[in-house]
């Protein structure tokens, strides 16, 4: 089994299985307490707060150990914004920021604060004079992620910070993914990190708050951790966290180039191996293990099922997710194809072997996805419309004879867009076809099927359920 899925969880770095080992026998007092055994849980806490803030490029009083990633960003933005209530209630993000920030955003949105979500470029990233256009004098925080959770694009977190920095306004950077490569350059205030992420033990996040920054700490207080993490501190993961940080950095220079050139040959040969596949995220300034594409004519979840089968651990930002049937936030904003999406983020170590086979099974599980939900061949002619109606494709002309109409209510991504393909070799030069759809994934799948195929996307109209889209074909 090949495990290709490290953006979300890093298996456990050996550094960090021995310090974990070894800190249980020596890391279970109260490090509050001022006998022996709480000593030495304090002498373990704090060498590993220094070896943390080392590699963050922060001083040690300033970095805190929190219960996991998403604690430390919830307790960042909810502190730095009541810190600053007096200036405003203005939070700015990005529209591609992790759950977290935007869960957080939404609580503060729904406490009579308001939010501005500074769009992002095809690639995935902010444009530096966007974002500080963005900034208010009422602007009390701003949130800007490191580099991408789905797609890896890296963000110009340096020149954001000084526009906010000219601006009086705190950044937040939410590291998690990209901590165990580097520090996070730029003169941000603060930012929040997950050990997981980068090998370490889950349930161990950081969060740095750089002197001088206004932050009130919500709930109730606790003498832990400077009051600004509440609780006992699981010192043994704090430890292996620490040690499996400190590790992993001295080998990021050397790691980081063999995976990007695992992840560029990954870039370069899908879309030659397998029709209609769109790579996303910007192809140089990206993480060096994370490549991300997506298939026209694929459901993203059967699609990781069929990989899983044939022993490849991947996950998605599918717009058909079996939890949510909603697309996915960031491809959404980024303007580019939802349906049949593939992440694949490679771990330290990853073989080139394992990459070289990924490649030869992937081909033959999108076609096998395609062929399950009746997709039309890569090559789809005029002989293909005829298929449509054997695949359930309602298709009538409307009431003045000039577009043909494609009725996919009520049927989820990517059928829509394949009863429009179907269709379409059956439209003649200049026609039009109106896809009336309910699935919300349509809105984003529909033109960018139309800029693959290159033929206009006309617009969006409503209609008595759902949405009409039109298409017109130019060639």
């Amino acid at each position: 089994m090949s495990y290709f899925d490290a953006a979300s969880s890093a298996p456990l770095h050996p550094v960090a299985r021995q310090a974990l080992t070894a800190s249980l026998d020596e890391g279970w007092a109260d490090p509050a307490r001022l006998y022996r055994e709480g000593r030495r849980a304090r002498l373990l806490l704090d060498a590993a707060r220094e070896a943390a803030a080392e590699a963050v490029g922060c001083r040690p009083d300033e970095l805190v150990f929190t219960s996991s990633g998403t604690h430390a960003v919830h307790s960042g933005i909810a502190g730095a914004l009541a810190g600053r209530r007096r200036v405003g209630a203005h939070l700015a993000v990005s529209a591609v920021e992790h759950s977290s920030v935007l869960h957080a955003a939404e609580v503060h949105e729904a406490g009579g604060g308001t939010v501005t979500r500074v769009p992002v470029g095809r690639t995935g990233a902010v444009d530096p004079s966007g974002y500080a256009a963005a900034l208010r004098p009422d602007t009390a925080l701003a949130c800007l992620q490191s580099a991408n959770h789905e797609v890896g694009t890296e963000q110009p977190v340096a020149e954001v910070a000084e526009a906010c920095r000219a601006a009086g306004v705190p950044l937040l950077v939410d590291a998690a993914q990209s901590l165990g490569w580097g520090r996070v350059e730029g003169d941000w205030s603060l930012l929040a990190a997950s050990a997981h992420k980068w090998g370490g033990p889950a349930g161990v996040g950081l969060l740095v708050l750089r002197k001088g920054v206004r932050f009130a700490p919500q709930g109730p207080a606790d003498e832990r951790e400077s009051g600004r993490a509440a609780g006992f501190e699981n010192i043994p993961a704090i430890v292996a966290a620490a040690a499996s940080l400190r590790a992993v950095r001295a080998e990021a220079a050397a790691e980081a180039a063999r995976l990007r050139e695992l992840t560029d040959r990954i870039r370069a040969r899908v879309p030659s191996l397998v029709p209609d596949v769109e790579v996303v995220g910007d192809p140089e300034r990206r993480l060096p293990g994370v490549v991300t594409f997506s298939c026209l004519y694929v459901d993203g979840e059967t699609l990781l099922h069929e990989l899983d089968r044939a022993g490849f651990s991947v996950s998605s930002g599918s717009s058909c997710t079996s939890s949510t049937l909603t697309p996915s936030h960031v491809l959404k904003a980024m303007g580019v194809l939802s349906e049949g999406n593939v992440r694949v983020s490679l771990p330290p170590g990853a073989a080139e072997e394992d990459v070289e086979r990924f490649l030869s099974v992937l081909p033959g599980a999108v076609t096998a996805v395609r062929g399950k939900l009746g997709a039309p061949a890569p090559a789809a002619t005029a002989e293909a419309a005829g298929a449509a109606e054997a695949a359930g494709a309602a298709t009538v002309r409307d009431g003045s004879g000039d577009a043909l109409v494609v009725d996919s209510l009520g049927k989820r991504c990517p059928i829509p867009v394949i009863e429009l393909a179907k269709v379409f070799g059956d439209v003649p030069v200049g026609g039009t076809v109106r896809v009336l759809a309910d699935d919300e994934a349509a809105r984003l799948d529909i033109p960018a099927w139309c800029e693959m195929r290159g033929q206009e996307y006309v617009g969006e109209e409503p209609a008595d359920r759902g949405s009409a889209y039109l298409v017109r074909r130019v060639s």
